[in-house]
């Protein structure tokens, strides 16, 4: 049986301040009068049109539990089409009720894509998503992603009372604070999704934290005992993730698969912190400042490190491709950087893009510069085939050598790239299509064919914080990893 969660109802020191928070994140009666009048004339609207093809519409995202917070004037509707109609035909249809019913509402609408394209919309100030799925019979039968959704919305709502609403708010504004809410790929944390399901599981919002200080890396949360103990190890190696949620709608899906570990152990930490010193402050976090050029000079003098920026405009893509590709391309220069005949060594990487006009890959070097003369050891001069080998491959080459040292043979060759610089820009100066066999994630490699930026001076690294103060921050909280424990 799943647990059912209660109210917020917790002793004294934590009682005055969760009531305090949620005083400022609770939407207000006219918000909510606002919100369920739109929502109401949409879906009315959508199922007017999806009927046609025998289809119908349900509402779907936190309005439907009353989990929303202040300021968050948004909800989704899915528009739910036979089984037997195809792909093709579903997305055209699709995206022609999303524009004809944002149109009737007199907002603006744009397309948005994930497996099927979908219509994302402004009415009034409020944020509607559109977005076609088939209606399948069940989540062993799905054809896309998105058709999953309606079953986690019919499971919230059946389990999820709305006495919990305060502490599934609770959980969202509090991962927020500590940079942790939201599924998507740049942020790489928990969905509302899974802030619900930990309220069914553990009950109230003190209960989930008292929870969260004694979890260990696999935690494994299987709300409808869909396995047995004896088959969690086997689970633990399947998915390698830190927190296994087991949709409690298809026993094949880990739920909480976004959660990065970083933010695994953040929450622990926060939640340890909160239950020993409950503040207000741990639901909002302090806003953070750009770096300054004093600060940026500082940090470099400290770290004798060596700072370089790979900058380029972002593709046209949604940013749950974006991001992965980001992180993607800063692994692979770093894997370019410490090819073994090379030795540069990358200390740290970071990505940034604010999904417009800047995309950036960080990369600390701790080793940026190199001699001039490199010493390659070959095998011991008695394994005779293996020393001839290494003697014509190297003979021509060496500036010093062949000899014979510790018994193996050696020789002395001069470096291609005595700088980190040089070789990053002879790897990226070429056109797309080396760039993309070379291992560089499509989209960013058809951008940087186009052009890019090697900035390594800081007079530059500001002029960009000064055009883009995101980007600053970003730099701040480079320099200023917090610690996870």
């Amino acid at each position: 049986m799943v647990k059912k969660p209660s109210l917020v109802k917790v002793a004294g020191k934590y009682q005055a301040v969760l009531k305090k928070v949620l005083t400022k994140i609770t939407p207000s009666k006219k918000d909510k009068i606002k919100l369920e009048s739109i929502s109401k004339k949409v879906l009315a609207e959508c199922e007017q049109q999806a009927k046609k093809y025998n289809g119908s519409a349900m509402l779907a995202g936190s309005i439907t539990r009353d989990t929303w917070i202040n300021g968050k004037m948004e909800f989704d509707v899915f528009v739910l089409f036979p089984e037997s109609m195809s792909v093709k035909t579903l997305e055209t249809i699709g995206l022609k009720i999303g524009k004809s019913v944002i149109k009737k509402m007199r907002g603006k609408h744009r397309i948005e894509y994930a497996q099927h394209p979908y219509v994302c919309g402004k009415v009034q100030g409020v944020d509607i998503d559109v977005v076609p799925c088939f209606e399948v019979k069940s989540t062993e039968t799905l054809k896309s992603a998105v058709d999953r959704t309606p079953f986690h919305v019919h499971y919230i709502v059946k389990h999820l009372p709305a006495s919990a609403s305060g502490d599934v708010r609770l959980l969202k504004q509090f991962l927020r604070a500590i940079g942790a809410y939201g599924a998507d790929a740049k942020t790489e944390g928990f969905s509302g999704f899974v802030c619900e399901l930990l309220a069914i599981n553990y009950g109230s919002f003190m209960d989930v934290l008292k929870a969260v200080t004694k979890w260990q890396p696999g935690q494994i949360i299987d709300m409808e005992r869909f396995y047995n103990e004896d088959e969690h190890h086997k689970l633990k190696k399947q998915y390698k993730q830190p927190l296994i949620l087991i949709d409690p709608t298809d026993k094949k899906r880990n739920a909480a698969a976004a959660i990065s570990a970083e933010n695994f152990y953040k929450f622990i930490k926060a939640s340890k912190k909160f239950l020993a010193k409950p503040s207000e402050q741990s639901f909002f976090a302090d806003e953070k400042q750009p770096i300054t050029h004093c600060e940026l000079v500082v940090c470099q003098v400290k770290r004798r490190s060596e700072l370089m920026l790979v900058t380029f405009k972002p593709p046209s893509v949604v940013p749950d491709i974006l991001w992965p590709q980001l992180r993607s391309f800063a692994d692979r220069l770093q894997s370019i950087l410490e090819e073994t005949r090379y030795e540069f060594k990358v200390l740290r990487k970071a990505v940034y893009t604010n999904e417009s006009n800047l995309a950036a890959v960080l990369i600390e070097m701790e080793v940026s510069k190199l001699p001039i003369v490199q010493k390659r050891v070959g095998p011991k001069f008695f394994d005779m085939d293996d020393s001839q080998r290494f003697l014509d491959k190297y003979k021509r080459q060496a500036t010093a050598g062949p000899f014979i040292e510790d018994d193996n043979w050696c020789v002395e060759l001069r470096r291609k790239y005595v700088t980190a610089r040089e070789k990053l820009i002879e790897s990226l100066d070429e056109n797309a299509k080396i760039l993309k066999a070379k291992g560089i994630p499509s989209f960013v490699a058809e951008q940087l064919a186009k052009k890019y930026e090697l900035v390594m001076d800081n007079e530059r690294i500001m002029q960009m914080v000064k055009q883009d103060k995101n980007f600053g921050i970003f730099l701040r909280q480079y320099f200023e990893k917090e610690s996870l424990i």
